[in-house]
């Protein structure tokens, strides 16, 4: 027998029905439907649907939590850091500040120490000073020594004032507490009220600063004249204007 007689006597052992059956159970199929069960097949029933479990945590995504946290601890220890030393520098800069005005304040007092350092010497001189003045003002006239004093109180002056010394006058001037000393005061009318009537001591400065005050007399406005008694009659009491 050939190949060709061999397919016809196979399609021929299969029923149609059953052909039709298994086309019919093919598309029930495609479309959901439990296929029937064919006489002598057994059909198996479908597995149970396997319960889904815990979803699996990604390794990627614990690394990535891990590094978020180190980055935020990283970021909160940098400002930690960063506040320290902006305070650190703002110290420096504070005590770099005090150190600049110690300095400049230690220069302007040994500047000032030794500018008026000769203050109690100076002092100590001026009463000799003002011998010498006493003396040319009581000497005689023609006296052959007001030469020689002059002289020497020319000199002393001129050493003081190289080292800063100035004397000065306060005749003729208004009194002024701060640089004058009243010693007493004199009523009269030739001058105002509260000028020096006379210098009883000149005043001298060290550079800028008074060492002594000038002793003067001020002057004060004299008493207001007393009215004249009124007259009195014979009884012994006195008349008011106008009265017989």
């Amino acid at each position: 027998m050939t190949q060709d007689s061999d397919k016809s006597a196979f399609s021929a052992d299969i029923p149609e029905d059953a052909i039709a059956e298994a086309l019919e159970a093919v598309e029930r199929s495609s479309r959901g439907a439990p296929a029937p069960a064919l006489p002598g097949v057994e059909v198996e029933a479908p597995a149970a649907p396997i319960a889904a479990g815990p979803a699996e945590v990604s390794p990627f995504s614990n690394e990535a939590e891990k590094l978020r946290l180190e980055l935020e601890m990283s970021q909160e220890g940098s400002r930690k850091v960063y506040a320290q030393l902006k305070e650190e520098h703002e110290r420096l800069l504070r005590t770099a500040a005090d150190h600049e005005n110690y300095k400049k304040r230690v220069v302007r007092e040994k500047d000032e120490l030794l500018r008026y350092a000769n203050e109690r010497l100076v002092k100590e001189i001026l009463p000799t000073l003002d011998s010498l003045d006493r003396a040319l003002a009581a000497a005689r006239a023609g006296d052959p020594l007001t030469s020689g004093v002059e002289m020497t109180r020319r000199l002393l002056e001129d050493a003081l004032g190289r080292f800063g010394v100035k004397g000065f006058s306060a005749r003729g001037q208004t009194f002024d507490p701060r640089v004058h000393e009243a010693l007493m005061t004199v009523a009269t009318a030739a001058q105002a009220p509260g000028s020096v009537v006379e210098e009883m001591q000149r005043g001298f400065y060290l550079h800028d600063r008074l060492i002594r005050a000038a002793a003067v007399v001020v002057a004060a406005a004299p008493p207001a004249a007393a009215a004249p008694p009124a007259a009195a009659d014979g009884s012994g009491t006195a008349k008011r204007d106008g009265e017989p």
